[in-house]
């Protein structure tokens, strides 16, 4: 889990390296591989961030891995990524335990949403719950009035959508109305535009394409960030095996993101009329307590 150890950990290795990195005359320039998941990256915000500590820290160079949760944290498995973004606390779990990753912090949090034709066949307006809301869209499946796309790419946002439907009691696959894209969320929500299906997504992925015109016929159907299911949870860890310079940098790159949390707070206002995402200071504690709880079981998978 990321616990407040894990937290205070990364803090403190990060504030020891401090004193010592500034004042370090790099002869040569340092280049950081981070793998992240797709999210981050797609919106922008991971680029601005770049820009910021690259301009605090000249001489090192940070290069972005964008792909889903799971194909992030292989990267950092294989060596090749010293720091991973992701947000699958259950995976990301497996990962700390097996000594793969340390230094564990959540730095930013958004939330999830249903996507799907303004009409709405499968009536997910008005659910009380994601859970009823997934009920509604499988009775709707099994009688043929609708389509559901899923990523199915073992990213954060296909295992939270695995852990909803096997908290609701239920098993779609196998169903001529579920369909895995085993794709990204861009390509994901475009298929589902296309199709008029249902789908779900993070917030800011949903926004970001909406504003550019390609998901015309997709509307949100149920957003409820006080819903702990849609909670969207961020963490940052640095790879066991990364060392040297990357590792110090990397370290500190971790920091930064705990530094910048106004950035996060206000990124994609202005564009899109609302942030994009959330810095985890508001709510550190929570987050940290509902990270354990996803951690632990509930995104699990069909039962």
């Amino acid at each position: 889990m990321i616990s407040r150890r894990l937290i205070a950990l990364a803090m403190i290795l990060a504030a020891a390296i401090v004193a010592g990195s500034a004042h370090v005359l790099l002869s040569s320039e340092v280049r950081i591989r981070i793998a992240t998941t797709t999210s981050l990256y797609a919106t922008g915000l991971l680029d601005e961030l770049k820009r910021k500590f690259e301009e605090k820290y000249p001489g090192v160079r940070i290069e972005f891995i964008a792909a889903g949760t799971g194909a992030a944290l292989k990267y950092a498995e294989r060596g090749d990524a010293c720091a991973v973004l992701a947000h699958a606390p259950s995976l990301e779990k497996q990962y700390v335990e097996r000594g793969v990753l340390e230094a564990g912090v959540i730095f930013a949090y958004n939330y999830f949403i249903i996507v799907g034709p303004e009409g709405d066949p499968a009536e997910v307006r008005g659910s009380r719950s994601v859970i009823e809301a997934f009920r509604r869209i499988y009775s709707a499946g099994e009688s043929g009035k609708i389509i559901f796309i899923s990523r199915g790419d073992l990213s954060g946002t296909h295992l939270r959508e695995l852990g909803i439907w096997g908290r609701a009691g239920l098993n779609p696959a196998g169903g001529g109305w579920y369909r895995e894209a085993a794709a990204g969320m861009e390509q994901t929500l475009i298929i589902a535009n296309e199709l008029s299906a249902y789908s779900l997504a993070d917030i800011g992925s949903y926004l970001r394409l909406k504003s550019e015109g390609k998901l015309p016929s997709l509307v949100i159907l149920y957003a409820s960030p006080d819903d702990p299911d849609m909670i969207n949870i961020y963490s940052a860890y640095v790879a066991k095996a990364c060392s040297g310079d990357e590792k110090r940098y990397a370290l500190l790159f971790l920091k930064f993101l705990q530094e910048n949390q106004d950035q996060i707070r206000v990124f994609g206002e202005r564009e899109y009329g609302q942030p994009l995402f959330r810095p985890a200071d508001e709510n550190i504690e929570k987050l940290g307590d509902l990270w354990s709880e996803f951690a632990s079981g509930m995104e699990v998978g069909f039962p």
